[in-house]
């Protein structure tokens, strides 16, 4: 997958600069818009107010009009559902009709498959999270994602993903499973998800999964790119770190098989 957020200038240009570069194969996009400041403690943040919810309906505007009618594989938004908490309480329902006007948007494009960010098992439990999906518009389009920056096993995801399908009357979802080789790191009760030192890279991406509902595997977050300037890493968030991506493969169970 490639990331694009709001640091890509200009917008229309560089979908379609990414489109032509990708000839016969079917770009993989998260689209991320959504301007997250951080939460310390929930009902803090103040972000998500009049003018971000308006400029995020003006970029993604511009994100569908870069797409068009290219195949494109979508992931919507990884984060924004789980991080509503984070705003005050009065800024929580116009920052989903934001995300709501995206899903919308993107939902009319001819050849894009969608999926909604729909955190993790180790985040929210299946009745907040089915009730936020239902609020942005996951009937739209093809389904929801999970496990987008968590590092939770494979089989987990899949029974979470089974009950959130349920709940949502059939919907489709993927699986994140670029990180969560050997499951997440919990340190005093908490889980360390930035640079976690005992990181691998879990299943192949695939579109067998045994699953009816699960379409795939996929890499959303890709190994090796740095979370910020924690465990080691590289301070900007975003930045390539190869030693990482090394280690992540070689902890990865189906390259010890290989050797």
């Amino acid at each position: 997958f490639k990331w694009f957020g709001v640091w890509e200038q200009p917008v229309i240009g560089k979908l379609r600069g990414m489109f032509e570069q990708a000839g016969d194969s079917v770009p993989l996009l998260p689209v991320f818009g959504d301007e997250h400041q951080g939460c310390g403690s929930p009902g803090t943040n103040t972000s998500g107010g009049p003018g971000q919810n308006a400029r995020y309906r003006s970029w993604i505007d511009q994100v569908a009009h870069g797409i068009g009618s290219s195949e494109v594989v979508i992931a919507f938004e990884p984060d924004s559902l789980g991080l509503i908490e984070c705003l005050r309480p009065s800024l929580r329902a116009p920052r989903l009709r934001a995300l709501a006007y995206g899903v919308t948007a993107l939902s009319k494009l001819p050849n894009a498959t969608v999926y909604v960010e729909a955190g993790a098992p180790d985040w929210q439990d299946v009745r907040t999270m089915a009730r936020k999906l239902r609020a942005v518009g996951v009937s739209r389009v093809r389904g929801f994602m999970l496990n987008a920056t968590h590092h939770v096993k494979t089989v987990k995801n899949l029974s979470y993903g089974a009950k959130l399908s349920r709940a949502l009357g059939g919907k489709h979802f993927i699986v994140n499973t670029s990180h969560n080789g050997n499951g997440p790191l919990y340190r005093n009760g908490h889980t360390i998800w930035c640079n976690p030192p005992n990181a691998a890279a879990g299943p192949l991406p695939t579109t067998d999964t045994g699953h009816p509902k699960a379409d795939a595997y996929m890499w959303i977050e890709r190994p090796g790119f740095s979370n910020g300037s924690c465990n080691g890493g590289p301070a900007r968030v975003g930045a390539w770190w190869e030693q990482r991506a090394i280690q992540m493969v070689e902890r990865a169970k189906w390259w010890r098989r290989s050797r």
